[in-house]
């Protein structure tokens, strides 16, 4: 019988950690934002539809803002980035308190532009219109009429990511993003379709690593481990 204790030390599994050089991005998706009203529709900004955080969206990014700081020192953390509509900025709020970090925009990194369904995307996806179900089936939002092109929307994507990684070498950023940007993000770290990872929920985090070779690396996708307490509670 083999004395283990007796054994040499080797070399133990240890966690991951990212490379020098390498840049991690926790990317938090935005809290929930306000109900959709055909009568009462959201104010716009370029063109994009801009509500505000509903109050469990508030609740969601006050959750998220604690987990985040419990999972590292606030000093660990190199910067904070928010799109240019509102409820990033809401959602980005607690965190930037706790941590003392000012808010950077990157508008490169602002939703997919839904074209003619902007403002009222719930309502199409409700109601089963058709042109929907084919824009998932063949993973393109630019079926929609007026909608972005996909190229052109991968293009802002890869440069609004290039313009964090420029920014922290080896640094840690937290980026408060959209759900099929940050779907858009995974599928190009995978090679995946381009609607692989877009049913992330609100204000779940998932996480790229940037190689210094500009490899990216998936480290998590839809952690939603925060938001615990908020699925627990009773309906008003």
């Amino acid at each position: 019988m083999n004395d283990e204790s007796s054994s040499p030390p080797g070399i133990r599994q240890l966690p991951w950690t990212p490379p020098p050089g390498a840049t991690t991005i926790v990317m938090l998706r935005h809290g929930e934002s306000m109900p959709e009203h055909p009568d009462h529709p959201h104010p716009t900004k370029d063109g994009h539809a801009d509500p505000d955080l509903a109050p469990n969206g508030r609740e969601q990014a006050a959750l998220a803002a604690e987990r985040l700081a419990a999972e590292h020192d606030v000093e660990a953390f190199s910067a904070l980035y928010v799109t240019s509509l509102r409820r990033t900025h809401q959602t980005a709020a607690p965190f930037a308190v706790r941590t003392g970090l000012d808010v950077v925009e990157v508008s490169d990194l602002r939703e997919v532009h839904l074209g003619e369904w902007e403002g009222n995307f719930r309502e199409r996806v409700a109601s089963g219109d058709p042109l929907f179900t084919q824009a998932i089936a063949e993973q393109r939002w630019d079926l929609i009429p007026g909608a972005e092109d996909a190229d052109v929307f991968r293009t802002r994507i890869r440069s609004g990511i290039d313009h964090i990684v420029a920014a922290n070498p080896s640094g840690r950023a937290v980026a408060v993003l959209h759900g099929g940007v940050i779907g858009q993000i995974l599928a190009m770290a995978t090679s995946a379709g381009a609607f692989e990872f877009i049913a992330s929920d609100n204000c779940s985090i998932s996480e790229v690593v940037v190689l210094d070779d500009g490899t990216w690396r998936i480290r998590r996708f839809n952690d939603t481990a925060h938001l615990q307490s908020l699925r627990l509670k009773p309906a008003d």
